[in-house]
This record gives C-alpha cells, sequence and structure tokens, in this order.
C-alpha cells in the first residue's frame, strides 16, 4: 500500500453531519431586547414627529433599531443612516430612501443634525 493511501485510513471522520453547524448556532451570541421607558418612548415619538415636518425632508437621520433573530431568541441592534423618505402610520413603520423599512416599536434611538437645532 502506498504512503498516500496509508495516510488516508487516518484521515478526518465525521460522524455527526452538521454538529459543528450547531455547535457554531449555539455558541453565537445575541442581544436581548431593551425595554424603554415612558421617557425614552416620549422623545423618539417627538423626533419622529419631527421627521414628518417639511423642514426635515432630505436630512441625514441615522436610526438604531432592534432586529429580532430569524433561528433563536434575542437578536441584534444595527443602525442604518440615511434619509427618511416617508413615515407609514398605518404600518407604524419608518421608510427609508434605500428601502429598508423599520418598525416604529424597534427604534431606540434617532440622531442627526437636524435634531439639533430643537
Amino acid at each position: 500500500m502506498s504512503m498516500a493511501d496509508r495516510a488516508a485510513q487516518f484521515g478526518s471522520f465525521a460522524p455527526l453531519t452538521g454538529h459543528k453547524d450547531a455547535l457554531d448556532e449555539t455558541a453565537r451570541v445575541t442581544d436581548d431586547r431593551i425595554e424603554q421607558d415612558e421617557y425614552q418612548q416620549s422623545s423618539i415619538n417627538k423626533k419622529i414627529c419631527l421627521l414628518q415636518s417639511e423642514a426635515a425632508k432630505k436630512q441625514a437621520v441615522s436610526i438604531t433599531f432592534f432586529v429580532p433573530d430569524k433561528s433563536k431568541s434575542g437578536g441584534e441592534y444595527i443602525t442604518v443612516t440615511g434619509t427618511v423618505k416617508k413615515i407609514d402610520e398605518y404600518k407604524r413603520c419608518v421608510v427609508m430612501d434605500n428601502g429598508i423599512k423599520i418598525s416604529i416599536n424597534d427604534i431606540i434611538d434617532i440622531d442627526g443634525d437636524f435634531f439639533d437645532f430643537w
């Protein structure tokens, strides 16, 4: 038997297909949703009202919001920067100019130069 054939018989063996992927998924860390108090909710609502005004059109803002994880409890916080295209009051979401829809209930912070004037 050649040396290559001998070495092949001692190669790695994966008896549990997908086991490593399951371990990696279990080890992946997610964030818990932050529960906001009345003050924080009021501040976000005021900023959303300001974004609806004509003066806020085409102003760059950064919105930080919670995105639930699809496969386990928790999720992550993402910050998107851009301009607000519209605020859909019926669906309670903010639509950004790049098409991203953000649920108002998931927003934890809105920041931008526009709010420094208020």
